[in-house]
């Protein structure tokens, strides 16, 4: 988290450009109409998308998957 602003409905419909564009900088906002805290507008926490996240590769000693496919493939009717 960077940094935390706080703000009302108005100033939040008056100004919504600017705290969306704080919160996609990595800022938190957070809301307080009549002065209580209602809401926190935040990033979300993993905003990589799907094909660019590190995730470990499947391995199976002793098979290959590619080779299970082409045999599946190679099996099955036409």
């Amino acid at each position: 988290m960077n940094a935390l602003q706080e703000t009302n409905i108005v100033e939040l419909r008056k100004r919504i450009k600017h705290y969306f564009d704080a919160v996609e900088k990595g800022d938190v906002v957070r809301v307080y109409p009549n002065g209580k805290p209602i809401a926190e507008i935040q990033p979300l926490a993993n905003r990589k998308d799907s094909w660019k996240r590190d995730v470990p590769s499947l391995r199976i000693p002793g098979l290959s998957l590619n080779r299970e496919i082409l045999d599946d493939r190679a099996k099955s009717p036409s």
